[in-house]
């Protein structure tokens, strides 16, 4: 029996998520796609041949309005593809109208940049109470590589010890200057301190002042950078045996050079100045600058690659193990009109979408991918266009 999904977002992330679910389309059989641009969601909708979906103009930061779409269309499952400031209020209509919830990335509060799970977590009894779940940062990293880290936990491990997440996107865009995801997020999360966890406690660094080269499968060395990134919060919280865990992403030369001189200049500030007699956030107007992350896919060569670097104990033995996926930026658009880092985002929200509708991936809460059984995931996301790759006792770079 099919469902109907409510997916609110349609930018780069959205798009994919539109057309691969329009693809299963005996789990998904009405789709409705909502976004503050309606013309965005048309697009979109008219791009896609054998379904119809439907579209809708929303303000995903007004929760009656949220609420009155919902009661309208009747989803069994909204997908939260829209920012993550609007992840309360929509998490509120879900709650209000009981309906399943996913999304893609944790909650972060406009006029701060600062991210964290406690205030979704902080969801869970009213989730339960109302017997509906919410599935939280089902994308990439977060999502896809908190199951790379419960399935080596399940299948590989006693115990993990030390984990690095490591996240290289080796493709070539031709722009000066772009994001490859939305730009205002992108740049928050990179400029703000760096954080990693060591010893049972967060350790603060200063934004990208740790970094080494890393050798990437098919790709091979690139400069890597230490961020804080949302799923290391959840994953030493699920799997208290770590004792280390860092996230590592690249970033080239010249992205790096920008970024400088925007910051010294100010324009990636989130703080409001006054402008001709109005007042504007500099972040806000530079993301207007900047192309569409959606625009990207189409002459992008090169690829990604994301992965989970895992130390621990099996038997009372050493083990070492590396689980990745490389997806080619072509092989996106191709699939999808989407570069490689909106689609390794997009398929993975899909999946978790289809699991929680078909009652696989499906109890009253709120929870983060890890806490689910992997075992369906990993199964499926290889014939959606993500498949995995894994080495048992590869020499790792740890330095511990």
């Amino acid at each position: 029996m099919g469902k109907r999904v409510l997916i609110i977002g349609a930018g780069g992330v959205g798009n994919v998520v539109v057309r691969k679910c329009a693809s299963v389309p005996e789990v998904f059989s009405e789709i409705m796609l909502a976004s503050r641009t309606k013309s965005k969601c048309d697009a979109i909708a008219a791009d896609i041949k054998h379904m119809n979906i439907k579209t809708a103009a929303l303000d995903a930061d007004n929760v009656p309005e949220i609420v009155a779409l919902i009661k309208e269309f009747k989803p069994d499952l909204v997908m939260n593809i829209a920012l993550p400031y609007q992840d309360l209020t929509i998490m509120d209509a879900c709650l209000e109208t009981g309906v399943h919830y996913l999304d893609t990335a944790n909650y972060e509060p406009k006029d701060e940049a600062k991210f964290e799970y406690s205030w979704q977590w902080a969801y869970q009894e009213r989730f339960k109470e109302k017997g509906i779940m919410a599935l939280l940062g089902c994308g990439f990293d977060p999502g896809q590589s908190q199951i790379y880290v419960a399935h080596a936990a399940k299948h590989h491990f006693d115990e993990i010890h030390y984990l690095d997440i490591v996240d290289c996107n080796a493709g070539d865009h031709g722009q000066a200057f772009a994001t490859n995801f939305n730009p205002e997020i992108n740049i928050r999360e990179i400029t703000q301190d760096g954080k990693y966890w060591e010893d049972g406690e967060w350790k603060i660094i200063p934004a990208m002042s740790i970094h080494k080269a890393i050798d990437y499968p098919n790709i091979g060395p690139k400069e890597s950078y230490l961020l804080y990134h949302e799923e290391l919060e959840s994953l030493v919280k699920n799997f208290p045996t770590i004792k280390s865990a860092r996230f590592w992403m690249t970033f080239g030369a010249q992205y790096l050079k920008h970024l400088e001189v925007m910051q010294n200049i100010g324009i990636t500030s989130i703080k409001p100045i006054m402008f001709q007699g109005r007042e504007i956030i500099p972040i806000e107007f530079l993301k207007a600058l900047l192309p569409e992350p959606g625009s990207l896919g189409e002459n992008y060569s090169g690829e990604t690659s994301i992965g989970c670097q895992i130390k621990g104990i099996k038997d009372g033995k050493d083990k070492t193990y590396f689980i990745w996926n490389n997806c080619k930026h072509q092989d996106a658009d191709n699939d999808a009109k989407a570069q490689g880092v909106s689609y390794t985002t997009g398929v993975p929200a899909m999946l978790g979408a289809k699991l929680m509708l078909e009652g696989i991936w499906m109890k009253p809460g709120v929870y983060n991918t890890e806490e689910m059984d992997p075992d369906p995931f990993m199964s499926q996301i290889g014939g959606y266009g993500l498949p995995w790759h894994e080495e048992i006792n590869p020499v790792l770079p740890h330095e511990y």
